[in-house]
Parts: C-alpha cells; structure tokens; sequence
C-alpha cells in the first residue's frame, strides 16, 4: 500500500503543517481500519470456509489487481532516489533480503515447524517489501523517500531474488520449483506494477483523481486473498493457530529491530533507522500467499495470511511509539532553547 498523501519526504521531522496534520489522518485512518478489514476477512473464512472454497485459482489474479494499483502510485521520482542515495537503498536491500529469509529459517528450526508451515515461514522472509511500509514509516516520522526507494527496489528485484532463496532455505523441508516461481512472480507482481507505471506516466492526469481509493482497493483485495487462504485451510487451522502466530510475531519483531539497528548501525540518522525496519520488519505477504498456494499447498499459505494482519497492527503500534518519542525530543529540544 503505497501512499500519494506522503508527500514531506524531504524532512520527516520537520514541525507538522495542516497539511500534514490531514495526511496524518488520513494514514493513521488507513493502518488502523485495514488490519480490521483483514482481520474480519479471515474470520469470514474461517467461519463460513464454503463460500471462498472455490476462489484459489484466482488468488495470483487478485494479487495482480493489488501491484497494478501499486503501480499507478509510483513516479520517476521513485526511481531516482535511489540514484541520489544508492548505498542506503542498497544496504536496505541487502538488510530486508537477508535478516527476514535468515529469520524465517531460524523461526521454522526453532519452533520444529511442519515441512508445510516452515516452508510457509520462509517464504515471507523471501517476500519483497510490504506495501503498507511507506505509510507506516511516515506516521513513525522516517525517511519516507528511504521506504519508497527500497519498496520499489525490493520490488522489481523480486523475480531473481525470491525463487532462489526460497529454493536454498525451504527447498529442505519441501521441493521448490524456483524457475516456475520466477515465472508466476514476473506474471503477478513485475508486469503488474510495469503495467500500472505505464498507465500513470500516460494518463497521470486522470490517475491522480482516484490516487485516494486505491490504497482502499488493494486492502479490500489483500482482505479476500486473506479469506481464501484461511477457508483453504480452515481445518488445520484450530490446532496450527498458536504456533504459526508465535512464529509470526516472532518473525516481525525481530525484522523490525534488526532493520532499525541495521540503519542505526550505518550512521544513517534516525528517520532512516525508522524507514529500515518498516522495509525489513514488513513484507508482501499477499504475494507469500499466492506463490505458497501455488506451489506448496493452502496451510504453507497460512503463515503469509496470519502476517498480513499481524505486520499492520504490530507496524503501527511501533509507528505511534517512534512518532510519540520524535515529538517529545522536538519538544524538549524546543524547552531548553527559550
């Protein structure tokens, strides 16, 4: 879920303006009703699993309809970012691609997870970055044009890097077709978010009219891929619940602080540390889902679906910590110059 209304990138700590204050809103509106959103999906296919019984094979398409609309936000000025500050964007990258693949793997061994359920683990660690990133990182006061750089980055790099991590850390526990992965990943995230880019740069004008709804469209999208994942294997669910949530806070919260300490670590500056654990700590589990339901089977699926919900809550809890210490320290910077 990219974010046109995140718009101050060039200063994330700079004093907040009516403007702001309105985009504030209007993002914190956005982390607070999506999780609700997915939370209430998952329930309806946990609930009522014969209604979403026969939609599986359209998952990669709804994954699809979600980057097109990722697509429609980006701008040249995405790319160009990571020209004016290549070794932070690259340090991104390397942090996000290989803390989460070596964190999944380390959860699945740790916890003495099924083949199915570590195979699952694994490849959200093997995801791109999380749409929802940016969003999050601009309520925490980050580097906003930092997150939108290595979301995009981690992105389009995603058919060459995914499949072969996928294939080296969970081809122990399950056999990976990484050449076919490659393929589903080009036809439901690349050519998507290609295809999306193309349509902004010709009819931008147009675009920009319903920039607000498509954040809207890709969580309603993320909510029934969501639905469809938890009806698939609504009867392992009951007995797998506890475990595959420990492991997914585990596997979060650990992303999180080990993005931040990595950025922190670099001497990047703050709001960049913040923008590093949002790219590290979130990732795209709605394309998790679809390439586990494709190649693995529906309960490999359910960790990715857990994430989903998980990593928005637990973001933006973390976002409203990090904005309330960066408000108190510009206040108190603020006390002892009077």
């Amino acid at each position: 879920m990219r974010s046109e209304h995140s718009s101050p990138r060039a200063d994330a700590a700079a004093p907040p303006t009516p403007e702001s204050a309105t985009a504030d809103r209007a993002a914190r509106r956005a982390v607070t009703v999506f999780p609700v959103l997915v939370l209430a999906a998952g329930a309806a296919g946990l609930a009522v699993p014969g209604t979403f019984s026969g939609w599986a094979p359209n998952v990669p398409y709804l994954l699809g309809v979600i980057m097109f609309c990722m697509g429609l936000t980006m701008t040249p000025q995405d790319f160009s970012g990571v020209l004016k500050r290549p070794w932070a964007v690259a340090l991104g990258l390397v942090a996000h691609y290989v803390i989460m693949p070596g964190l999944g793997w380390l959860i699945a061994h740790a916890l003495g997870l099924s083949p199915q359920l570590a195979a699952g683990v694994i490849l959200v660690g093997c995801a791109p970055s999380g749409t929802a990133s940016n969003v999050v990182t601009y309520l925490a006061r980050g580097d906003v044009a930092l997150s939108v750089s290595v979301a995009t980055v981690s992105t389009v790099l995603a058919p060459v890097v995914t499949p072969p991590l996928t294939l080296l850390l969970a081809g122990e526990y399950l056999p990976v077709d990484a050449e076919s992965m490659v393929t589903d990943i080009l036809k439901t995230v690349l050519l998507p978010v290609v295809g999306g880019l193309a349509v902004r740069l010709l009819a931008g004008r147009h675009i920009k009219r319903v920039l607000g709804a498509l954040p809207w469209l890709s969580a309603a999208t993320i909510a029934v891929i969501v639905a469809v994942v938890v009806a698939a294997s609504a009867d392992a669910i009951k007995s797998a619940a506890a475990l595959v949530l420990l492991a997914v806070v585990l596997h979060n919260g650990l992303g999180l602080a080990l993005g931040y300490a990595a950025g922190r670590a670099a001497r990047l500056g703050e709001p960049a540390g913040r923008a590093m654990a949002f790219e590290v700590g979130m990732q795209n589990s709605g394309l998790a889902a679809s390439l586990a339901s494709a190649h693995f089977s529906p309960l490999a699926a359910l960790p990715a679906a857990v994430f989903s919900v998980w990593h928005n809550i637990s973001g933006a809890l973390v976002a409203a910590w990090m904005s309330h210490r960066s408000r108190r320290k510009r206040a108190e910077r603020g006390s002892r110059t009077r």
